[in-house]
C-alpha cells in the first residue's frame, strides 16, 4: 500500500518575538509611560526660559506658547493613544492597526520637539543656564515617557532571522505598515463627518505650518508632524479613512476643495498665502509631470522648460510695456496661448526623441532644458533676434483681471479680506481642480491603461498591438500642456519671468529636479502624492531659508532615507505596494495540502 503525504512548505517563517527593547512588566512600562507624558504636559505650563530674546513668549507661566505648544500636544495625544490600549470605551477606535507602535513614535517625537527646543534655547542664548525649570520639566518627563513606551510589547512579529532585535529592528518595525482589522460598517452620515473632519484638521495642520512666524517653531513643527503622521498611519487611522474617501470618493474630492479653499481666510499674512499660491503651481507641474513619468514612465529631466515656455507665451501677450511682441490678450486667451505653445513644443521635442529609451531619452530631455533656458537667454537682440529681452526677461507683467475682478487688488469677501496672493491662489486651485480632473480621467481611461502598460513592459505592450510611440507622444504633449498651464499664472503671481526661473537644478523651485522629486517622494501614478510632495518641497525651502547653503545636501539625504524606509513614495498605489514590499502571497500555512506536481510537494511511500 502507497500513502501519499502532502507536506506544505512556506517561503517565509516567523515567529513573534515580543521581548520589548527595554525590560519591563507591560503594565509598568504603560504607567511609566502615562507619568511621563503627564509631566511633560505639565512642564509646558511652566516657563522654559527667563527672557523674550528667544522668540515665542517662553516665560509665561500658565499660558503655553511657541514651541512649547507643540510639546502639549505631543503630550496629550501621547496620552491619548496609551490609554487606548487599556480597553478603555471610548478610545479604543484611536488604534484599530496596534496600541504600543504609535506610542513608540508619539513619545519619540514629543522628546524631539522638546529636545530641539531645549537645545535651540541654550544655543540662541548661550547655555543651558538659560533654561528654567519647566523645560527641564517637559523634557525629564518626556525621556521617562519614551523609556516607558520601548518598555511595551511589540505589535508586530519579527523575522526568524532576526530573534534579539536591538534599537534598529525595533524602529524598523515601528515604522512598517500596518495591518488593522476590518472596521465596522457606519451610517454613511457618519462616515461623511469623518472624511470632512479629516480634511478640516488636515487644513488646519497645513495652515499652522505655513503660518509659523520663525524657523525654529517651523523645525519642532516638522518633528512632531512627521512622528504624528507615521503614528496615525501605524494606528491604522489614515488606512481606515483612506478606505472611506476611496468609498465616498466624490464626497472626499468636495471636501478637499473646500478645505482648500478656506485656507487664504486662515492666513492673515499676504505672505503666508503666497506660499500657498507658488505650492498650488508647483503642485500643478508636478501632476503634468506624473502623466510622462508616473504613468507613461519617461523619464524628463528638462520638464521645467514646459512650464517656462508657457509663462514666457503668456507674460509676451499680457500686456507688458517691455514685451518686444506688443499686444494685450484678454484672461482666458493668455491662458490658451500658454498651454498651446507649451503642447507646440511638446509635440516638436517628443517627435524624435520618444523613440529612444531610458537613460539616452533622460539625457535629451535634459539637454532640451538647457537649450531653452539658453535660447531665452540668447534671444535678446545681440545674440539673437529680441524677443525675450534676455537675461532681464519680461518684467512688469499686470495683473489678471477676470469679468471686472482684478486679482491684484484687496477684495472684501464674506468680511475677510482677500489679498493678491490670496487671489491668485484661488485662480491656481481652480486651474488645479481642471488638471486633477484630466489626470484622473486619463489614468482611468483606455489610455491611461496602456500607459501603464508601456511603463511596466514596452516589448510586451507593443506586442499587445499598442502603438507605444504615439501614446508615449500623448502623454508627452499631455504633460506639456498641463505645465504650459501653470506658467501662465505663475508668470503673474511673479510680476516677471527670466531665463534663470527654468533650470535643472537651482535654489529656488521649481526646477526639473524638484519636479520629480516631488512626483518620486509623494508617489508616482497618483493624484494626491504629487501634490503632498510639492508642498513639503517647497514649503520646507521657503521657511527655513537659513539653511540654503545646504539645501541639495539635505535634499540628498531625505532622498537616500525616503528610498529606504518607503521607496513607494508617502502616497502609493497598491501596484507600488506590491512591487516594493513583501506581501506574503507566496507564504503557505504549515502542514496545508497542495495539489499533487505543485512547488513545495513533497512525495512519500512506504
Amino acid at each position: 500500500m502507497t500513502t501519499n503525504t502532502n507536506t506544505a512548505t512556506s517561503t517565509t517563517t516567523k515567529a513573534p518575538h515580543a521581548t520589548p527593547l527595554i525590560p519591563l512588566p507591560p503594565t509598568a512600562a504603560r504607567a511609566i509611560t502615562v507619568a511621563g507624558s503627564a509631566t511633560a504636559l505639565v512642564g509646558t505650563f511652566l516657563a522654559w526660559t527667563w527672557t523674550e530674546e528667544f522668540p515665542g513668549n517662553l516665560t509665561v507661566t500658565g499660558y503655553p506658547g511657541g514651541l512649547q505648544i507643540l510639546t502639549l500636544v505631543g503630550a496629550i495625544l501621547t496620552l491619548l493613544f496609551t490609554l487606548s490600549g487599556q480597553g478603555i470605551r471610548g478610545l479604543n477606535w484611536l488604534t484599530p492597526g496596534g496600541t504600543n507602535s504609535p506610542v513608540r513614535l508619539l513619545t519619540l517625537g514629543v522628546l524631539g520637539t522638546t529636545g530641539y527646543s531645549m537645545g535651540a534655547i541654550s544655543d540662541e542664548l548661550g547655555g543651558l543656564v538659560n533654561l528654567e525649570p519647566g523645560a527641564w520639566v517637559s523634557g525629564i518627563g518626556s525621556l521617562i515617557a519614551a523609556i516607558g513606551a520601548f518598555g511595551l510589547p511589540a505589535d508586530q512579529p519579527y523575522d526568524d532571522n532576526d530573534p534579539t532585535p536591538g534599537l534598529w529592528g525595533r524602529i524598523r518595525h515601528t515604522l512598517a505598515a500596518p495591518d488593522p482589522s476590518r472596521a465596522k460598517d457606519l451610517p454613511s452620515w457618519a462616515e461623511i463627518l469623518i472624511i470632512a473632519a479629516g480634511f478640516g484638521a488636515g487644513l488646519y495642520v497645513f495652515a499652522y505650518g505655513i503660518g509659523t512666524e520663525y524657523s525654529e517653531l517651523f523645525i519642532g513643527f516638522l518633528i512632531i508632524a512627521a512622528f504624528g503622521f507615521t503614528a496615525l498611519t501605524r494606528a491604522g487611522l489614515l488606512k481606515r479613512l483612506s478606505t472611506l474617501t476611496a468609498k465616498h470618493r466624490n464626497v472626499t474630492l468636495t471636501a478637499a476643495f473646500v478645505a482648500a479653499i478656506c485656507f487664504p481666510f486662515t492666513q492673515g499674512n499676504d505672505q503666508f498665502a503666497l506660499i500657498g499660491a507658488n505650492i498650488l503651481i508647483f503642485a500643478t507641474v508636478a501632476l503634468g509631470l506624473n502623466v510622462v513619468v508616473g504613468l507613461a514612465g519617461l523619464l524628463d529631466l528638462g520638464y521645467v522648460a514646459f512650464l517656462g515656455v508657457g509663462a514666457y507665451a503668456a507674460a509676451l501677450v499680457s500686456g507688458s510695456p517691455q514685451s518686444t511682441i506688443g499686444v494685450h490678450f484678454p484672461f482666458w486667451a493668455a491662458v490658451l496661448t500658454g498651454a498651446l505653445a507649451s503642447l507646440i513644443f511638446g509635440v516638436v521635442i517628443g517627435a524624435p526623441t520618444l523613440r529612444l529609451r531610458g537613460d539616452y531619452l533622460a539625457i535629451v530631455t535634459l539637454g532640451f532644458g538647457e537649450i531653452f533656458r539658453i535660447t531665452m537667454n540668447n534671444l535678446n537682440g545681440n545674440s539673437g533676434p529680441d524677443v525675450t529681452n534676455g537675461s532681464n526677461g519680461v518684467p512688469n507683467i499686470p495683473d489678471l483681471e477676470i469679468f471686472g475682478f482684478n486679482l491684484g487688488l484687496p477684495h472684501d469677501v464674506l468680511g475677510h479680506e482677500l489679498t493678491r496672493s490670496g487671489n491668485y491662489y484661488l485662480l491656481m486651485l481652480l486651474f488645479t481642480a481642471i488638471v486633477v480632473m484630466v489626470f484622473r480621467r486619463s489614468a482611468e481611461s483606455r489610455i491611461g491603461r496602456a500607459w501603464v502598460a508601456i511603463r511596466e513592459d514596452e516589448t510586451a505592450a507593443t506586442a499587445m498591438g499598442i502603438n507605444g510611440f504615439r501614446l508615449k507622444l500623448l502623454a508627452f504633449a499631455l504633460g506639456a500642456s498641463l505645465a504650459g498651464l501653470a506658467g501662465t499664472v505663475q508668470a503673474h503671481v511673479s510680476y516677471s519671468v527670466t531665463p534663470e526661473q527654468y533650470q535643472f537644478a537651482g535654489p529656488v523651485p521649481p526646477n526639473s529636479a524638484f519636479l520629480l522629486a516631488a512626483v518620486i517622494l509623494g508617489g508616482m501614478g497618483t493624484i494626491s502624492g504629487p501634490v503632498i510632495g510639492a508642498a513639503l518641497l517647497y514649503l520646507i525651502p521657503a521657511k527655513l531659508q537659513f539653511m540654503a547653503d545646504y539645501q541639495l545636501l539635505l535634499f540628498g539625504i531625505a532622498l537616500m532615507l525616503l528610498m529606504r524606509f518607503r521607496p513607494e513614495g508617502l502616497v502609493a498605489d497598491r501596484r507600488k505596494q506590491l512591487e516594493f514590499h513583501e506581501t506574503g502571497q507566496l507564504d503557505v500555512p504549515k502542514d496545508t495540502p497542495l495539489p499533487e506536481g505543485a512547488t513545495g510537494v513533497a512525495k512519500t511511500g512506504t
